[in-house]
């Protein structure tokens, strides 16, 4: 009894900060999403973000309630621990399993999706929505193509840039540090030569990773809050069921 009590109380404060960390995770997948929009045909894939926001939101309460109880036994909280517990395993196991699910998926979509882009890319200043979406890609990950940037020299003869006097690439191509740069192949090194396709995977990745391993891991803790309020539980027992 008085392992379970200390244990919930080191794990009411554990849980206050595992709530930030899902928080994180949750609203990286919601960024990762918003910012790469026009990448990701699947629109369902902030839904594991949103229930890792939820969880984190729940977690808080959780975590004062499993201190409280470690302090003073109550019938009543400790049956509200267990329905939190629950909920809170719920979300966090869908959470894991759609963020796997639909990272499948896009990665699938990602290859197909940028060659697209670049394929109907029609120059720096278009105002074209694939042209703003290669662009606004490039900058924001510091990379150029889908492998890397010779594949702007792969295009067909009816592309952009070879209707130029020598080929290049697009000016989001370029380092920020060379604002001179107009994506002349004949200065590479003003350019970056990374292409965004491995940067993409390498970020949904992490996020993938992240949210997988942070949801298992609370995941057994809360098992342990559970089993550590069971025992509690056992020498108070609910006499009156009804709050069940």
């Amino acid at each position: 009894k008085l392992f379970a009590r200390s244990l919930l109380r080191f794990l009411g404060f554990i849980f206050w900060g595992a709530a930030a960390a899902l928080a994180f995770g949750g609203v990286v997948v919601i960024l990762m999403y918003k910012n790469y929009r026009c990448l990701l045909q699947e629109s369902l894939l902030p839904l594991p973000g949103w229930l890792a926001v939820a969880a984190a939101l729940i977690l808080l309460p959780t975590g004062i309630l499993t201190i409280l109880i470690s302090a003073k036994s109550s019938r009543y909280y400790q049956g509200t621990l267990m329905y939190l517990l629950l909920v809170l395993y719920c979300l966090e196991m869908s959470s894991a399993v759609l963020v796997q699910f639909y990272s499948i998926r896009v990665a699938s979509e990602l290859k197909s999706t940028l060659g697209y882009l670049v394929y109907r890319y029609s120059g720096t200043y278009s105002q074209g929505p694939d042209s703003r979406a290669v662009d606004e890609v490039q900058r924001k990950l510091q990379c150029c193509g889908v492998q890397n940037y010779t594949d702007w020299l792969q295009a067909t003869v009816a592309s952009w840039h070879l209707q130029a006097e020598k080929p290049h690439v697009p000016e989001s191509c370029c380092k920020v540090k060379y604002s001179h740069c107009r994506g002349d192949l004949g200065h590479p090194e003003q350019i970056f030569q990374e292409g965004c396709l491995q940067k993409l995977e390498d970020q949904l990745h992490f996020v993938v990773l992240y949210m997988f391993w942070c949801c298992t891991v609370l995941s057994v803790l809360e098992l342990f809050a559970g089993v550590s309020n069971g025992i509690l539980t056992r020498h108070q027992p609910f006499y009156d069921l009804t709050i069940l």
